[in-house]
């Protein structure tokens, strides 16, 4: 019977060289002598591991991954053979050692009834490898281990004894991906160790459940797509509020899928009615998320995220009696607040933002008093109403809700908001999203931490006199048939992305999706200190170009001069008319038209 180890555990080794730093990012010395030694004592205290190879893969360009999958080991396979592409290409690096020295990680589980995810994220031990893998699928592979001497493990009290239990129990068999070969061995391991890694890679990363279970009749292309998600990822390109609602997604369906697969394993005989139906709506849960994966696999819906509507609220309309009321939102009214309202206005007080919103038909108006609010129902604009802020527009601040996806989103005819400053914490959609119909915001301050503004497919926004910073994307960003009036505002520091590479990343200030051409009037606009471009029109013919230096506005872009008659005509095509606007000190450039 197996012992689990219990009691106090020794905290991890710290020393250099430890996976506490990450695999092969200690130092390595010189003149190793080899691991192999005498075995040491059954209570010995376990030593340091030491360094695993380094992570080959990590300094690879985009165009290196793809050549490498697509060119090398996929070689034009289908889906439902990819497992058996891994298998023969790793086989083949196998074939250049048989025995080698390497690091087993497995997960605490296996050796603790209860440990701290955060304190013991793997048990590694050091063990001796025998290549002898002929299963069906890579992702299966199982090699035969023993302990290595000198006994070494990142928990420096683990027992020896318990590891050799362990290791009897599984019969010596572990799975080869989860063994990394050390530092210090000959080159011929460094070749397995980027073959290894690149199998982790491939099922981590690349490899969905469905994949061979559906026909695609360009696996290499697809896998292509993949690897340009996961790097926009990696380089900002895709803001990180955007990516994480990516990675969640992604998790989240990998635990419905292995839920449902737990829930049939549990059913022994027939299933009942009550069992049947709680099987469909697993499935049918894995489906949504599936297609929602598929959508982001799509190169035209990567900055903002999937296509599906955030607002399922129905529109309520104007009141049967038809009057309209102004909601008062402060804590206390007085009636100074109320001196310059009509005798015969219909008046509601609340101390409560969302509750105001709530109580709103079209044609009312809700008027903010000085101070902090937060409201869900920002996210649920079906109807054509006036929120405004009374007093300075720094005192009006409403922020978002951390635990929600979006902060406002409209889909009414006609809202608009005023004098107010809208503060972003932790929504991972834009700061405000134009679903449908129009939106106006005057005289208003943005302060995003995720995406800014963004029109979607046949919406149209208006901003005037307001200021929009801090977005990790583009401060506005125009979806393929929208439309966008930007009058007097400042966009600044915008495409703050949270990489230390953000020469990957053109956006800015403006951003236009051309496909059909969205329709843009910028007048006297202060767009300024941008991570990326001050505008960047993404057009998907190759007739346009990075425009020139005095070619709009006297931007200084980036890119080779072209004539004025030309640059007219791209205006005249993209129905953009940029009149006195003040485009400056852009890390990129001001002004970018360019190709996918």
């Amino acid at each position: 019977m197996k012992t689990l180890l219990g009691g106090r555990i020794a905290p991890l080794h710290g020393s250099k060289g430890t996976e506490a730093e990450g695999p092969g990012e200690g130092p390595r010395e010189e003149d190793e002598e080899p691991l192999l030694s005498e075995p040491e004592e059954d209570d010995a205290e376990a030593r340091p591991l030491p360094p695993v190879c380094g992570s080959p893969m990590r300094g690879m360009w985009r165009d290196e991954k793809v050549a490498l999958y697509c060119d090398e080991v996929l070689r034009g396979c289908k889906a439902e053979d990819a497992d058996d592409a891994m298998t023969k290409y790793l086989s083949e690096k196998l074939k250049l050692k048989d025995k080698w020295l390497g690091v087993w990680k497995t997960n605490p589980e296996l050796f603790f009834m209860k440990y701290e995810e955060a304190s013991i994220p793997f048990v590694g031990i050091l063990v001796e490898v025998t290549c002898k893998p002929c299963p069906s699928s890579s992702s299966c592979f199982n090699v035969t281990v023993s302990i290595a001497e000198p006994f070494s493990s990142n928990i420096a009290n683990i027992p020896r004894n318990l590891v050799n239990e362990i290791l009897e129990e599984l019969e010596h068999n572990v799975p080869l991906l989860e063994v990394y070969p050390v530092e210090g061995q000959d080159s011929d391991l460094h070749d397995i160790a980027l073959a290894l890694e690149v199998v982790r890679f491939f099922y981590d990363f690349l490899w969905r459940d469905w994949d061979d279970e559906e026909s695609c009749e360009n696996y290499a292309a697809l896998i292509e797509e993949r690897i340009n998600l996961w790097c926009d990822i990696q380089d900002g390109t895709i803001p990180g509020p955007i990516a994480q609602r990516f990675k969640k997604t992604l998790e989240k369906y990998k635990n419905k899928r292995v839920e449902l697969v737990e829930y049939q394993s549990n059913i022994k005989e027939d299933p009942s009615a009550a069992e049947a139906v709680e099987c469909w709506k697993k499935y049918y849960e894995i489906v949504m998320l599936c297609g929602l994966l598929k959508m982001w696999e799509d190169l035209r819906l990567r900055v903002h995220g999937p296509f599906f509507p955030r607002i399922l609220r129905r529109r309520k309309g104007k009141r049967d009696f038809g009057k309209t009321i102004t909601h008062i939102v402060a804590k206390v009214m007085t009636t100074d607040m109320v001196k310059d309202l009509s005798s015969d206005t219909l008046l509601q007080q609340h101390d409560d933002l969302d509750l105001a919103l709530d109580s709103c038909y079209s044609g009312d108006t809700v008027v903010i008093f000085p101070g902090e609010y937060q409201a869900v129902n920002l996210a649920l604009l079906t109807d054509d109403i006036i929120i405004k802020g009374i007093g300075k527009r720094e005192e009006i601040m409403i922020t978002s809700e951390p635990s929600h996806d979006s902060f406002v989103v409209s889909k009414a005819d006609n809202v608009k908001l005023m004098h107010l400053s809208l503060i972003q914490q932790g929504t991972v959609d834009g700061i405000v999203v134009v679903e449908s119909g129009h939106m106006t915001l005057e005289n208003c301050i943005l302060k995003c931490e995720g995406t800014g503004v963004c029109v979607l497919t046949g919406a149209a926004l208006t901003i005037t006199d307001s200021e929009i910073t801090g977005a990790q994307g583009a401060g506005v960003e125009l979806y393929p048939g929208s439309m966008a009036i930007l009058e007097r505002n400042e966009i600044h520091h915008c495409n703050n992305l949270r990489t230390s590479d953000i020469s990957k990343s053109t956006l800015g200030g403006v951003n236009m999706k051309v496909l059909p051409a969205p329709k843009l009037k910028m007048t006297n606009n202060h767009i300024y200190s941008n991570n990326g471009y001050g505008v960047s029109i993404l057009q998907p013919t190759e007739q346009f170009f990075i425009v020139a230096e005095e070619a709009l506005n006297k931007g200084a872009a980036s890119g080779d001069k072209k004539d004025d008659n030309t640059i007219s005509k791209v205006m005249q095509n993209l129905n953009l008319e940029m009149n006195n606007n003040k485009i400056e000190a852009n890390l990129k450039g001001d002004i970018r038209i360019v190709t996918n």
